[in-house]
């Protein structure tokens, strides 16, 4: 017995391609604002290394030209850095989320980073530098290092920050332009802050224990700021990243986001060639 074909199914074409799945959903503006704050983190931290680490150099007795070559670690990481981190994080299938694990990590890293630098004169007269002579290099190598660390985290930190609020926002136009708008807000307050304490020269009073027979008021203020730094940068992450949670990515979320972005473009296209049909009909 022949089967009706009125009742057989209908196979999608591409001339009648199936309607589009409905469109990620976007979270709340509670949790887009969390997650830019964490830009006054970084940028405070980025404010403090601009104002500070060039006398600091000078300090340690780093030569001009030098001091003009360790500033390049900051385009390079950023060149370098950011696409990988961003490639490794779109295909990240930690339970944790894509773009959690990185946060959390660059953070730690700004952290011990930042302990590095502000603390390179101490563990560089701990080595063996005397505190009269200068320069003292090995308190110039650990403050390289920790200052190439420091480049190399805030630049991780960067991308996977805008990629989450890009998640979080999901197909809602609105929503994007206000979390691009909230994290530029939230860098412009680190900015300000972080110059501010830099420019103020008493902070190392509220932390004593940082002037040392090796550390002289400068840089006992430096270390000062830095901690401050740390705590802001540290509890703006823990807070964000608590608040807000990702689900596990799959490769086949992938591949099922490929093709539904492919028949949504499939369904444009056949909308725009029907109309473009209709628009030239004889009449």
């Amino acid at each position: 017995m022949e089967a009706d074909p009125r009742k057989e199914p209908k196979l999608a074409s591409s001339d009648h391609p199936l309607p589009p799945p409905p469109p990620p959903s976007s979270a709340s503006i509670r949790k887009i604002v969390m997650v830019a704050s964490i830009a006054a983190g970084i940028q405070f931290g980025w404010a403090l290394q601009l104002s500070l680490l060039t006398p600091y150099v000078q300090l340690l007795g780093i030569p001009h030209t030098w001091a003009a070559f360790i500033w390049l670690c900051g385009p390079i990481s950023g060149m370098l850095v950011q696409p990988i981190v961003g490639y490794h994080s779109d295909r990240c299938t930690s339970r944790f989320g894509r773009r959690r694990p990185f946060i959390a990590a660059g953070s730690f890293a700004v952290a011990v980073a930042v302990f590095l630098i502000g603390y390179a004169a101490d563990l560089g007269h701990l080595s063996g530098d005397p505190i009269a002579k200068s320069p003292k290099p090995r308190a110039i190598a650990v403050f390289v290092v920790g200052f190439w660390i420091l480049d190399v985290a805030n630049n991780m930190l960067q991308g996977p920050c805008r990629a989450l609020l890009a998640d979080l926002s999901g197909s809602n136009q609105k929503k994007t332009r206000t979390a691009n708008a909230l994290f530029s807000f939230f860098m412009a307050v680190g900015n300000v802050l972080g110059f501010a304490a830099g420019a103020y020269t008493h902070l190392y009073k509220i932390f004593p224990f940082t002037k040392t027979k090796a550390c002289d008021v400068y840089c006992a203020n430096l270390k000062s700021c830095f901690f401050i730094s740390i705590f802001l940068l540290l509890t703006l992450t823990v807070l964000a990243l608590t608040y807000v949670r990702e689900k596990q990515w799959s490769p086949e979320q992938g591949n099922a986001a490929a093709g539904d972005a492919e028949r949504r473009k499939t369904g444009h296209l056949s909308r725009l060639r029907c109309r473009s049909s209709v628009r030239y009909l004889p009449l």
